[in-house]
């Protein structure tokens, strides 16, 4: 049974420069195993940890928003890029929480971002306003934890998706997701080169990226190793 009286949701932040399958299967693979009704989608404004993204803000918005307008338990929030100064996921937390006192929050993070957590601004505090559900493949080597986060994963591990339903947030799981090697660099690159990407990404995101002209670049990325002229 899915949870929902409460506004439990599934959340994923990140800039979506653009939104793809490999986000949007992850997320959906994560809400099922919780049992939760609704996913957010978070768009970042200007992400502290990463260059600029290359969309300006509102096309990313808009490019999100399109990804999942025929999917009504998705929500697409526009609380980051409308607040100034960087896009902590800390304030947002705090905001969400506010909203939603009571409710079960789990947040999808990659384990690549996981091994720098403990770089991410007020990360405890983080852990006191959400469940953090890290997706990637089994086997990845704990050892390369830094000393906090690993005392904190040793205290707030869990290993049943079903706990997580029985607080609003403090836990750590791990989830292995579908392998979808996607990623949003090799859509800019083959866009870039006048490369297709269509089926990495839905149509009406690419649509809308042929429509705005964007991720066009007089000096492109290169192309990645399987899509390069022989």
């Amino acid at each position: 049974m899915q949870r929902s009286e409460f506004g439990d949701l599934v959340l994923l932040g990140g800039t979506f420069d653009p939104i793809h399958y490999g986000h949007l299967r992850a997320v959906e693979e994560v809400r099922q195993a919780l049992g939760i009704a609704r996913i957010l989608l978070i768009p970042a404004g200007h992400p502290p940890h990463r260059q600029s993204p290359w969309a300006d803000a509102r096309h990313r918005l808009e490019m999100t928003r399109h990804a999942v307008a025929r999917h009504p338990h998705i929500s697409v929030s526009a609380m980051e890029i409308e607040r100034p100064g960087p896009s902590y996921t800390v304030e947002t937390l705090r905001a969400l929480r506010r909203e939603r006192p009571e409710a079960v929050l789990a947040m999808v993070i990659g384990m690549d971002a996981f091994l720098r957590f403990d770089t991410w601004h007020d990360w405890e505090e983080i852990l006191d306003l959400t469940h953090l559900v890290v997706t990637g493949r089994p086997g990845w080597p704990a050892a390369e934890l830094p000393e906090g986060l690993r005392q904190t994963l040793y205290q707030r591990r869990c290993d049943r998706a079903a706990t997580l339903r029985t607080q609003p947030s403090g836990k750590i799981l791990f989830h292995t997701v579908t392998a979808l090697e996607i990623s949003a660099t090799q859509i800019r690159s083959l866009l870039a080169h006048s490369h297709s990407p269509r089926f990495l990404l839905p149509d009406v995101v690419l649509d809308y990226i042929e429509a705005e002209g964007l991720y066009q670049s007089s000096s492109p990325l290169p192309l990645p190793k399987d899509q390069a002229p022989c």
